[in-house]
């Protein structure tokens, strides 16, 4: 077998990307929180609202959206961080997406995506901002469409993948995970991406977490700022 042979029939593995979710916001209810044998670990999965505020240019009033994040935490930061929690209290968590299913038998497939937290913090209740930030970089997987609004408005969507390298807790062993959604992304750039932009680029990109007003819920990245850099096609 000759060495090219050798690399088609065993593909490089995806490169790992960045992808980093901060939220601060407040629990929805009192975390329900399990345990898992060998080794006992402590898991919850909590819902936390963010909301955010903007000014409505055609009634000059100011509206506010509130988004709903399903988080799964486990093991210590269990114990350390949402063992007395309450509802209404602040929570500040660090995290990345995650394909995870929910722990409730009944949840529908409106709770399907859900943030993995790597880091929680617990404050008093108490008024607050909230943050609701992601930075990740991820390749195009479809051409990026660019419509227009009802308030003409530029946007271009598309769908992304992220390849996460993450420590699996179950299996103690490191692995590559990817993660599809799509993005949302507004004016100049918009244009800019859906002209330039094609399968196989990549993206860095800072947002938020939003999710459709449909049933399903469904989660995606409404992007603040997009750099995209096309990818090197390989000699053929």
């Amino acid at each position: 077998m000759s060495l090219s042979e050798t690399v088609n029939k065993h593909p490089k593995a995806p490169t790992p990307q960045l992808c980093a979710v901060t939220l601060l916001g407040n629990l929805v209810a009192t975390p329900d929180i399990r345990y898992r044998a060998n080794p006992a670990t402590a898991v919850t999965e909590i819902v936390l609202a963010t909301s955010s505020k903007w000014l409505d240019k055609s009634t000059n009033k100011y509206k506010e959206w509130t988004s709903y994040h399903h988080v799964k935490v486990e093991g210590e930061l269990v114990e350390q961080a949402l063992l007395h929690a309450n509802k209404g209290d602040i929570i500040l968590l660090h995290g990345y997406l995650s394909n995870i299913k929910p722990l409730s038998s009944n949840a529908t497939a409106a709770h399907q995506d859900i943030v993995h937290a790597n880091f929680v913090q617990r404050f008093p209740k108490g008024y607050t901002q909230a943050i609701n930030q992601i930075h990740c970089s991820a390749l195009l997987t479809s051409k990026p469409k660019l419509m227009l609004t009802e308030q003409n408005k530029n946007i271009s969507q598309a769908n992304i993948v992220i390849n996460q390298h993450i420590y699996n807790t179950d299996k103690q062993a490191w692995q590559t995970v990817s993660v599809e959604r799509a993005i949302h992304i507004w004016g100049k750039q918009a244009e800019y991406i859906a002209e330039n932009g094609d399968i196989g680029d990549e993206l860095m990109l800072e947002g938020k977490l939003s999710y459709t007003s449909t049933a399903n819920k469904e989660q995606f990245i409404e992007v603040k700022n997009a750099h995209l850099f096309k990818s090197i096609k390989s000699p053929e």
